[in-house]
C-alpha cells in the first residue's frame, strides 16, 4: 500500500444555506481531500445526508437520530453552530496489519445543535463517516434506540451476511442479493458490502465502547437500518459456554449522558481491490491504550484442535497430554514458529484453573521457554469472566503468552464491556488475546493491539463438519469480512480435495480447493497471529511447503493489490522488510492471470513459487515448486486450477 508523503491541503466547501422559509433547515457540503467523495448534509426536521462519488449520488436521504430517556435527538434540529477543520498526518501502527505507515487525511464538519446534540461528519479519500455526541445534564442515561438508516440511490445488489438472531458466532457467508429482496427485520453482521453500480460501499462501525454492536436489518426496499442487541435483563447459562439473554430490557445501553457514540462509516472502493487496502475502520478506532507495545509479538502458531492432535511416527499416545504438546513445541522450534495453542481439553470445563491430570502446564511452559516458543491457552469466556483475576494471575505465573477466548456469541453492551475489560487486564500482564466466537473485537485492534487476531469468520474449522468452506467462499472473504479487521481463518490444510472429492471428516479433516489455494492464504489473509492448522506430522512430510510456511510473516510493511474481482479471484503482493510474498486465489473457475511485478524495487530478486500441478483439478494436493529470478520488468503468467492458487516468496 502506498501513501502520498507530501502534505496537500484542499479547501472543501462548507455552506450553511437556509431552506424554505420557516423550515429552519441548514445544508452543508463536505468533500474528501481529493474531491471525489461528497457528503451532502441537512439539519432541520431531520438529520439527513447523501453521499456522491465523482458527482454520482450513491446514497440519499440517509438519516440518523438517537432516543435517550424519552427524547428523540436528531429530529427538529436547531443548529447553534458549525465548525470545519482539516487533518493530515501519517500514523505508524503498533501492529503492522497492512502497512508500516498509514495516511490519515480527512476534512471534518462538526454541527452543534440545541438540546445537547452534536454530530461530526468526516470525508476521507477512502470514504465517509459520522458519529453522534451528547452533552446532557444527567450523569447516567438510557439509550432506548439509535436510528442509523442507510438509504441508497437505487435498488443495488448487496453482499449480505444474514443472521438468524443476535446470539451468534458471526460466522456467515456473504450472499449476493438485491436490497429489496431482504425481508424487513432480516439481520446481518458486519460488514455489508453494496455494489452501487461499479462502486463498492462497505458499511461498518468503529470506536465501539460501552455500547452494543451495530447490526443491520433489511427494510424490503432500497435501504438498510441499524439494529442493536438490547441490554440483558436476565441471562441463562447452558453447559459452560452458551450464556443466553432470556429476558431483555427495553433499552440498548445505560451510559454516560456526555459522550461520543461509535462511528458509522461507509467506505468507498472504486476498484474491488481497494476493499483490501482501505484503512478506514482502523483509522476511526480509538487510539491505543497500550503506549508501550514493544512486547507484542505477532507470529505463527502450531494449533492442535483442527487436526484433532493426529500425531504419528511417535513413541507416545497422542492426545491432550504433556508429551503431545512437547512434540508441538519441537515442531514450532524447528521451523521458527512463535507459538503453540493448547485448545479445548487442557482444563476441566467449568474451571479454568483446574488442569486435567495428563497435562502439566508448568512443564510445558518451561519446555517451551527453553525452545523460545510461546504458549497460548484456549478458554471459554464465561468461565474466564467468573475467574478473571485469579486465572490471569496464574497464567502469568506459568509464563503463558496469550489466551484464546471463545464462545461469546453476543455483543450487547454488557459483553462489549467484558471484551474491553479482558483486553485491558491481559495487557497489564503482557498477554495477547485471540478472540473467537465474536466479531466485534476486530474493531478494537488499534485501541488494544494485544488483540492479536479475531474470528467472527466462517473459517476452516467448518470443513470438519460441512461442505460450505468452498473456494467461492474463501475468495470472497478478502473483500468482505477482512475489511473490518484481522480474521483468524486458521489456514494451512495439507489434505486438499479437488471439486467432487471432498468429505467432511471431523477427526481427519481436509480442505476444499488446492494446496496452493491454502498456501496463498498466508499472503492474502490478514492475521497477526496466523495458525498452521494441520498436524505437525503432516507438515514434516511436506518440506517444500514448509519452505514457504516457515518464513512467511504475519505483519506487513506494504500491501499492493495486483488484480482482483470481488468473490472471483484476488492477487496480492505484500512486503515485509526487503522480502515480498505474493498470494493468488480463485474460486471454482480456472483462470490465467498475468501479474506485473513493477511493485518491486530496482534489482534482481530470487523467487520461489508454488503453482497448481497439472492434475490439481483431480488431486488437490498436486503442486509444483519452482525457483527462478524476477525483477520489476517481469510479467509472470499464473495458471490456476479450479479452486486453485499460487504463492511466491521473493527475496533480494
Amino acid at each position: 500500500m502506498s501513501f502520498i508523503r507530501n502534505r496537500v491541503w484542499l479547501v472543501f466547501a462548507l455552506a450553511g444555506v437556509s431552506g424554505a422559509v420557516g423550515s429552519g433547515q441548514q445544508s452543508y457540503l463536505l468533500r474528501s481531500p481529493d474531491g471525489r467523495i461528497e457528503v451532502r448534509i441537512r439539519a432541520g426536521e431531520r438529520l439527513a445526508y447523501d453521499i456522491a462519488v465523482r458527482g454520482r449520488t450513491v446514497m440519499e436521504n440517509s438519516t440518523a437520530s438517537i432516543r435517550i430517556d424519552g427524547a428523540r435527538l436528531g429530529v427538529g434540529i436547531k443548529v447553534r453552530g458549525a465548525k470545519e477543520r482539516s487533518h493530515d498526518a501519517v500514523l505508524e501502527p503498533q501492529v503492522k496489519l497492512k502497512a508500516a505507515r498509514i495516511r490519515e487525511h480527512y476534512n471534518e464538519l462538526r454541527i452543534e445543535a440545541e438540546g445537547g446534540l452534536a454530530v461530526t461528519f468526516r470525508a476521507y479519500n477512502e470514504g465517509a463517516a459520522y458519529r453522534l455526541e451528547t452533552a446532557l445534564p444527567s450523569q447516567r442515561v438510557k439509550v432506548f434506540d439509535e436510528e442509523a438508516s442507510f438509504r441508497f440511490a437505487e435498488d443495488f445488489d448487496v453482499y449480505y451476511p444474514a443472521e438468524e438472531s443476535f446470539f451468534s458466532h458471526n460466522e456467515r457467508t456473504y450472499a449476493r442479493r438485491r436490497l429489496s429482496s431482504i425481508a424487513p427485520g432480516t439481520l446481518a453482521t458486519l460488514p455489508v458490502v453494496v455494489d452501487a453500480g461499479g462502486v463498492k460501499l462497505a458499511l461498518a462501525e468503529a470506536w465501539i465502547e460501552d455500547y452494543p454492536g451495530l447490526w443491520f436489518r433489511g427494510t424490503g426496499g432500497k435501504g438498510l437500518d441499524a439494529a442493536f442487541p438490547p441490554y440483558p435483563r436476565k441471562e441463562s447459562l447452558r453447559g459452560d459456554r452458551d450464556f443466553r439473554v432470556v429476558e431483555a430490557e427495553d433499552f440498548i445501553a445505560g451510559t454516560r449522558g456526555t459522550r461520543t457514540y461509535p462511528w458509522r462509516l461507509v467506505a468507498v472502493a472504486e476498484k474491488d481491490g481497494d476493499l483490501l487496502t482501505n484503512p478506514l475502520v482502523w483509522l476511526l478506532q480509538k487510539p491505543t491504550e497500550i503506549p508501550d507495545a514493544g512486547w507484542i509479538r505477532p507470529g505463527k502458531v502450531a494449533w492442535d484442535w483442527w487436526n484433532a492432535l493426529n500425531l504419528y511416527g511417535v513413541d507416545f499416545r497422542s492426545g491432550v497430554n504433556t508429551a503431545s504438546y512437547k512434540y508441538f513445541i519441537d515442531f514450532a522450534a524447528k521451523y521458527g514458529l512463535e507459538y503453540i495453542v493448547l485448545d479445548e481439553g487442557w482444563y476441566k470445563l467449568g474451571n479454568v484453573l483446574e488442569v486435567v491430570p495428563d497435562v502439566n502446564i508448568g512443564e510445558i511452559t518451561s519446555y517451551a521457554a527453553q525452545k523460545k516458543v510461546g504458549v497460548i491457552l484456549w478458554v471459554v469466556w464465561k468461565t474466564l469472566a467468573d475467574q478473571m483475576q485469579a486465572a490471569l494471575d496464574q497464567y502469568a505465573k506459568w509464563g503463558v503468552k496469550g489466551i484464546k477466548v471463545d464462545f461469546m456469541q453476543r455483543d450487547d453492551q454488557k459483553v462489549v464491556n467484558f471484551l474491553q475489560d479482558l483486553a485491558r487486564e491481559a495487557a497489564k500482564r503482557k498477554m495477547l488475546v485471540d478472540f473467537h466466537g465474536v466479531q466485534r473485537t476486530a474493531l478494537m485492534t488499534r485501541t488494544w493491539p494485544n488483540i492479536i487476531s479475531n474470528e467472527g469468520v466462517k473459517g476452516l474449522e467448518w470443513s470438519k463438519w460441512s461442505a460450505e468452506i468452498q473456494p467461492s467462499h474463501t475468495a470472497m472473504l478478502p473483500f468482505t469480512r477482512m475489511f473490518i479487521g484481522p480474521m483468524d481463518f486458521t489456514p494451512g490444510a495439507m489434505r486438499n480435495a479437488a471439486r467432487g472429492s471432498f468429505a467432511a471428516l471431523f477427526q481427519t479433516p481436509m480442505s476444499m480447493g488446492t494446496r496452493c489455494h491454502q498456501l496463498a492464504m498466508y499472503a492474502v489473509y490478514e492475521s497477526p497471529l496466523q495458525m498452521l492448522s494441520d498436524s505437525p506430522s503432516n507438515y514434516l512430510r511436506e518440506p517444500e511447503a514448509m519452505e514457504f510456511l516457515a518464513p512467511v510473516p504475519t505483519v506487513w510493511d506494504e500491501t499492493v493489490v495486483l488484480d482482483s474481482s470481488l468473490g472471483e479471484y484476488v492477487a496480492v503482493a505484500r512486503r515485509h522488510g526487503r522480502q515480498w510474498y505474493v498470494g493468488v486465489m480463485t474460486n471454482w473457475t480456472p483462470r490465467e492471470l498475468e501479474l506485473r511485478f513493477d511493485f518491486l524495487p530496482q534489482g534482481q530478486f530470487a523467487m520461489t513459487s508454488y503453482e497448481d500441478g497439472v492434475n490439481a483439478h483431480r488431486v488437490g494436493s498436486d503442486y509444483r515448486m519452482k525457483k527462478g529470478k524476477v525483477n520489476r520488468q517481469s510479467v509472470v503468467k499464473v495458471r490456476l486450477a479450479p479452486g486453485g492458487g499460487w504463492a511466491a516468496r521473493i527475496t533480494p
